[in-house]
């Protein structure tokens, strides 16, 4: 018996070789499905508690004009470099350039070379989901500057004269602007008075005005404006770092995100993170298993009230200890997406359920939620002198013969002491000697190390340091750990570039553009399933399953590829859809065929599909050599659309060939002969 069982596996008759590929069709269509819905499936299994595992939640990646972004044109100042090196040290800068864009984290960036009619170099970077042009333009552009500087003794003090100066100044300026105040509160026309003596040269133009500012653009406005009401002026001087302010709210709205003119919100949460090995800067030991196993029990004893002493007794999130988790307060855009969807779907003062990011599995508590508020405000400066702008910046350091440029490699390390993130350095021989020099005549002393023109670190040199490694230790979180090390790493460009054209991307389609897309789209595939079901009956209800099968399988392909979809790259996978039925409408013409010559139902099957194979192969041959040349030689919206037209017919003639083959097969049986009508046929 138990022979008899193992040849039935082993050594399947052609009827069980069917049955095991329609199985191993099953096995991978379940598989592609989980893909394809991993969101809604890890939802329903915390949802309603079931014992199956979460799988790796993975999103499709959008373009530029499905999610709306930066789009950057750089021309590279090549005048220096030989003519036969120019093309390689454009794309050095290519090469930095995506090292620097990939610590954005956006869907897909795209770095391109294109070499004008004129032999212009020129660097073309989009940057789906960034909204921040400035942040771009500085991420892209700028090389961070690493200086290490020592205490200098040039530091001085007001002279007497110098102290009487300053003084007068700020009395005569306290004098206009109580003036300039006594004018608006009279009924002055506050604009005409902001173009008369506003002394703020960026809003001079504007007639002071600011436009709309949030909380986190300006503080030291929107602190003012939140008691005055729209329409109203202050009644009274305000004294800023910069002098004396007088504003004017002319409106107050919550803020919409320009993409999708949703009202803006950010929230107040708390989290309790359980990393294990694999994740981003994970140490503490635990297999993935182990760690979902802990969180989820953690996640039953979770309440509002013990959730900060669960985080502080078992978060592996450095820091958490002293934090208790606390985030405080972010907006869209500050969290890795998987948490950012969880915390704002959720409900204030709930605790989610298990959340899988790069860094481990979460639970967050949502404390609070509140829409962003902005208000549109004009204002009237009068400055001031401070200390600073009579003595000029103050000198307290001086360089030192140690810059960036000797530097090897930077990577995250933590503090073995209080576990906080630490980036440390690695000089080269030269800057190893240098940094020896200086820690030598600096023992006791501070030496600060500097970014940007900012100090980041000022340790106390207690030793001479050999061996050319430095720490820069300061207030960072792991993100900003992280990103100051790829900065640095990222290095200098080879050649200096100009920005020649910026522009910002709305998501063209927008919400409503796309419900009607993918509206139109299921009718359009509606109508082919019924046309496929009239014409072919049995055949054609079997070939809609496939093409089911084949979305599946193609959209899991787009998600762990990664392709980034883009509305050309929409209409190659739709083209690819129509190449599938194609496929399947030249293989049941055949099949009827060789029904009507008189061939049995099974040779019918056989012999339809190898007489259609190659007119199916010629076809989609041809179709997939275009889509090489397109790949290669064309620009990214082109190649965008080659890609998924050439990955739907790979797909496609996999679902024509393989998947409707085994369901024919499968279907076939001296019932169906008995019933030729379900195949379009009256008789054999």
């Amino acid at each position: 018996m138990s022979d008899n069982i193992l040849q039935k596996l082993f050594q399947p008759s052609a009827r069980g070789k069917v049955r095991w590929v329609f199985v191993l069709i099953i096995l991978l269509t379940i598989g592609a499905s989980l893909v394809d819905v991993c969101q809604y499936y890890n939802k329903a299994v915390d949802k309603f508690g079931l014992p199956l595992p979460q799988t790796k939640e993975i999103n499709f990646r959008l373009g530029l004009d499905l999610l709306g972004g930066t789009h950057l044109i750089y021309q590279a100042d090549v005048s220096q470099i030989a003519e036969k090196d120019k093309s390689s040290a454009v794309e050095g800068v290519r090469d930095v350039i995506e090292r620097r864009v990939n610590v954005f984290g956006v869907s897909e960036p795209v770095v391109q070379v294109n070499r004008t009619t004129a032999g212009d170099y020129r660097v073309i970077v989009e940057l789906a989901g960034v909204k921040d042009v400035s942040e771009a333009i500085q991420m892209i552009g700028e090389t961070p500057l690493l200086e290490f500087k020592e205490e200098s003794d040039q530091a001085r003090e007001l002279t007497e004269e110098e102290t009487n100066q300053l003084n007068d100044f700020n009395i005569a300026a306290e004098k206009q602007a109580e003036e300039v105040l006594g004018k608006v509160l009279s009924g002055g026309d506050f604009a005409a008075l902001a173009e008369d003596y506003n002394q703020d040269e960026s809003t001079k133009e504007s007639k002071g005005d600011f436009g709309w500012i949030t909380a986190k653009d300006n503080p030291e406005i929107f602190s003012m404006a939140v008691g005055v009401e729209a329409g109203k002026t202050s009644l009274d001087l305000a004294r800023t770092s910069q002098g004396y302010e007088i504003i004017k709210v002319e409106d107050k709205r919550i803020k919409k995100d320009p993409f999708t003119d949703q009202e803006e919100k950010e929230v107040k949460a708390a989290h309790l993170l359980i990393c294990y090995e694999g994740g981003e800067m994970c140490e503490n030991g635990l297999n993935k298993e182990d760690a979902y196993a802990k969180i989820k029990t953690l996640k039953e004893k979770a309440t509002a009230d013990n959730f900060a002493n669960l985080v502080k007794e078992n978060s592996t999130e450095p820091g958490a200890g002293e934090r208790g988790g606390d985030l405080g307060w972010f907006g869209r855009g500050a969290m890795v997406k998987p948490f950012e969807d969880t915390v704002f779907e959720q409900e204030v003062g709930a605790i989610s359920y298990v959340v899988e990011t790069k860094f481990g599995y979460h639970l967050i508590y949502k404390q609070d939620e509140r829409a962003v508020e902005e208000y549109k405000v004009s204002h009237i400066l009068i400055r001031t002198l401070s200390q600073e702008d009579i003595l000029g910046p103050a000198n307290e350091w001086k360089n030192t013969e140690l810059t960036g440029k000797n530097l090897e490699r930077a990577v995250v390390q933590f503090n073995p002491n209080d576990s906080s993130p630490e980036v440390s350095l690695e000089f080269d021989n030269d800057g190893a000697k240098m940094f020896e020099e200086i820690t030598e005549r600096n023992v006791n002393k501070p030496v600060a190390i500097f970014l940007d023109g900012y100090p980041i670190s000022v340790p106390t040199v207690n030793e001479k340091i050999s061996g050319g490694k430095a720490v820069i230790s300061g207030n960072f979180n792991i993100q900003e750990a992280k990103l100051l090390a790829q900065r640095l790493n990222a290095g200098a460009l080879p050649v200096p570039i100009h920005l020649i054209n910026q522009q910002t991307v709305g998501a063209s389609l927008g919400q409503e553009s796309v419900a009607n897309s993918l509206r139109a789209g299921i009718i359009g595939l509606i109508l082919v399933a019924i046309f496929m079901v009239i014409f072919y009956r049995l055949p054609g209800l079997l070939a809609v399953f496939a093409l089911a099968i084949y979305g599946a399988l193609i959209l899991a392909i787009f998600k762990l590829w990664p392709v980034t979809l883009t509305l050309s790259g929409l209409a190659g996978f739709i083209l690819s859809v129509g190449m599938a039925v194609d496929a399947n409408v030249l293989i049941f013409e055949r099949f009827k065929e060789e029904l009507r010559s008189g061939k049995p139902l099974d040779s019918a099957i056989e012999e339809g599909f190898m007489r259609a194979w190659p007119s199916i192969r010629d076809g989609n041959v041809s179709t997939l050599i275009t889509c090489f040349i397109l790949i290669q030689f064309s620009t990214s919206i082109i190649k965008g659309f080659a890609i998924t037209l050439g990955l739907g017919v790979l797909i496609s003639m996999f679902s024509a060939i393989v998947i409707t083959r085994n369901f024919l097969r499968l279907a076939s049986g001296e019932w169906l002969e008995k019933r030729m009508w379900l195949v379009g046929v009256k008789k054999i």
